[in-house]
């Protein structure tokens, strides 16, 4: 008989693997579809991943409320219709602020407890110049203190683990969500990240400032290296070449593309979680089969009927 494999020589997915007594949370980010067939598609996701019994579904909001009535619809329904939490977001981009506050009034009146507060981009251009209107909210601080005086909501904010373009610094970054903090928000929803180094130091970086809102790590299970590139360099998220050589070739290849997304993702949440996270927020991209396996390996599985 072979005798045991030692701990130590098991790789993090390995080591998660072993361990029995687990309770992780996790939460799905999805976006209001645009057409019937779309929605067809977002449905199934969701009907795949409601099993899971996630904190929270999100659902985003396009840029200027490009998407508002869409989102609206999306979330009811997810309220309505399954019995998940939903959480809404919303932007201040293009916006007066008595606009903004009759979404959140429709939100609370529609039973939606949760909101997402996010600054937001221009119209059609992710990093672009941000000029807020003279009568709208001109950040995502003023925002969260608009919803929060508005109704008892629970606001969840975004956090730029390696440092937003606009913030510049890292004191700056952490500023900036101490700010939407002392607002009323009571968690952070981190952009995806592939450095998971620069993710620890900024959370200790975080918690050294004497902010101690929960950090809930954004995975974004990457299928589309092109896209992934040409998303994360306005918003300042570094690509390593690790992840560029585990792609290259494979732009025709989408099944295996989807195995090294899968691989590369399970390894990085298993890595975070032996680092005390026990939260992880999926951006799904309005898929399931991805974030259903990376929830397995975690142990955030289906209840299984005897």
């Amino acid at each position: 008989m072979n005798a045991p494999i030692a701990a130590s020589a098991l790789g993090p997915v390995a080591r998660a693997g072993a361990r029995a007594e687990r309770r992780l949370s996790v939460s799905f980010e999805f976006s209001p579809p645009a057409t019937p067939e779309a929605e067809e598609g977002l449905w199934k996701a969701i009907r795949r991943l409601e099993q899971l019994r996630p904190d929270f579904v999100s659902v985003t909001y396009g840029a200027g409320g490009s998407t508002r009535d869409r989102t609206h619809r999306t979330v009811e329904r997810v309220m309505r219709e399954t019995g998940l939490q939903a959480a809404a977001h919303l932007t201040c981009v293009n916006a007066s602020r008595g606009e903004v506050d009759a979404v959140i009034r429709d939100y609370w009146d529609a039973g939606i407890r949760h909101i997402v507060a996010l600054r937001g981009d221009p119209p059609g251009q992710i990093g672009g110049v941000y000029e807020p209107r003279p009568d709208g909210y001109a950040n995502a601080t003023e925002l969260t203190a608009g919803i929060c005086s508005a109704a008892p909501f629970e606001v969840s904010v975004g956090v730029h683990p390696q440092v937003h373009p606009e913030s510049g610094t890292l004191a700056r970054e952490i500023d900036v969500l101490k700010a939407k903090v002392d607002a009323g928000a009571t968690r952070a929803l981190s952009d995806f990240f592939f450095d998971i180094d620069g993710f620890l130091r900024f959370r200790d970086a975080v918690r050294a400032a004497g902010v101690e809102v929960p950090i809930v790590p954004g995975i974004m299970p990457v299928t589309n290296f092109a896209g992934l590139v040409r998303m994360s360099r306005p918003m300042g998220v570094p690509v390593p070449d690790w992840l560029a050589n585990h792609f290259a070739g494979l732009d025709d290849d989408p099944a295996t593309r989807r195995l090294v997304a899968a691989s590369v993702a399970t390894e990085m949440c298993a890595q975070l979680e032996e680092e005390g996270f026990s939260s992880f927020h999926f951006y799904t991209l309005n898929r399931a089969e991805l974030t259903l396996a990376i929830c397995r390996v975690l142990g955030v599985r289906a209840e299984v009927s005897a």
